[in-house]
This record gives C-alpha cells, structure tokens and sequence, in this order.
C-alpha cells in the first residue's frame, strides 16, 4: 500500500492511500483516535476499518493527525485536526474526481473528528464513527446531523461509557431525512480487542454494503 505525504494546514501529513482500479470507485478516509494518547492511523480499529473499506471497494485514505509520526505541526485540541481531516479529503478528492459516495470513517477522537467534518462537507454521503467518545465531547454541533450513518460501540466500554452513546444516538434519532443506525457489540471494550474486532468490522461492512445498494439516505 503506497505511503503519501501531503500538505495539511501545517506542513507535511503522512498516509497510506489504497486506490481501487475502478476510476468511479467510492471514496472514504478513517480516522484515528486520540494523538495524544497514542493514536496513529496504524492503531489496529483504524487499520481494519480502512482495509473493510477497501475489500468493499472503496479507494481508501488513513493518515496520521499533525504532530503524529511524520506528519508535522503538533498536537491543536482538535480544531488543526478538523482542518487536517479536511485537507485530507481535499487530497482523497483531487485523486478521485469521479467518486460518487464520499464516506468517513472515525475511531475514538477520530469519530469526533469525522463527525465534525460531516457538517462541514455535504459531499460526504455516509460515516462510521466507532466508540465516539460523547462523555468527552460536545456533540451538540450535529444539529442537524447532515448524513446518515452508523454508530458502534462496545457494551463494557469503560473510556466512552455506553450511556453516553445511547443519548448521543437518541439526540441524533429526532432529526428527520436521515437514519442514524446504533449498535451494541456485547462484552466489547473501547479497543475491540479480540474477539470483538471481527464482530464489529462485520457490523460495518454489512452497514456499508447496505447503504451502497440503496439510494436514500
């Protein structure tokens, strides 16, 4: 899979992007949790979403946040890093000029991240956010939620409580025109470690199949 570099906001941003053959192929970036934590787009959530994206036939894109291995610049409380995940796209786009669907995929900080970019891009036509992290984050700014999506998380998440994901989720089920889907992966942590990681890709992928055959929202 080819390594990129491509300008951010702050210099240099480090990728792996993963083209498919087909020139009209979706498109779709995954973004990882938090930097400061130890979050880099090798994180093994993130590498598995990126490689379900791509068995479904996306051209995909993940990337390290600013001040992450080679990527420049440090750490900005999540606003540089909405402007990274937007340069990013921008970078996903201008490679891909034919790609009908645009997705997003996020995990932890990163689906805090991609949900942000959600309302900043309307080309974006579905996302993914994994173990968002609502006890840690305002996510009050989906208002109103511009796409239709998935949330997933694990029923023992100890770092994002499930509680707060269900309120998340029954805020986001009020707004009309779109579906927000929520599942529960029972007995999984924040992480996914094994056994759950299988289960939960399986949940995307069906989501994402689904979506890519119908045409509403």
């Amino acid at each position: 899979m080819p390594e990129v570099i491509f300008p951010g906001p702050e210099g240099r941003l480090e990728g792996r992007y993963h083209p498919q053959k087909d020139r009209d192929a979706p498109i779709a970036i995954v973004l990882h949790p938090h930097p400061q934590f130890g979050g880099t787009m090798n994180n093994r959530v993130v590498y598995n979403l990126h490689y379900a994206f791509h068995q479904l036939g996306f051209t995909v894109l993940r990337f390290n946040f600013r001040g992450v291995g080679r990527s420049q610049g440090e750490y900005d409380q999540g606003i540089g890093e909405l402007s990274d995940a937007a340069a990013a796209l921008d970078y996903l786009q201008a490679m891909n000029t034919n790609a009908k669907h645009c997705w997003v995929a996020g995990f932890s900080f990163g689906a805090w991240i991609g949900m942000q970019l959600l309302m900043r891009r309307p080309e974006i036509t579905g996302f993914i956010s994994v173990s968002p992290p609502a006890n840690m984050y305002d996510f009050s700014f989906l208002a109103p939620c511009p796409s239709s999506g998935l949330i997933i998380n694990g029923s023992a998440d100890r770092v994002a409580p499930p509680a707060d994901t269900v309120g998340l989720v029954n805020k986001l089920h009020e707004q009309k025109g779109i579906t927000i889907t929520h599942e529960v992966v029972e007995g999984a942590g924040h992480f996914f470690e094994d056994p759950y990681m299988d289960k939960m890709i399986d949940s995307v992928k069906t989501y994402v199949k689904r979506r890519l055959t119908e045409t509403t929202r």
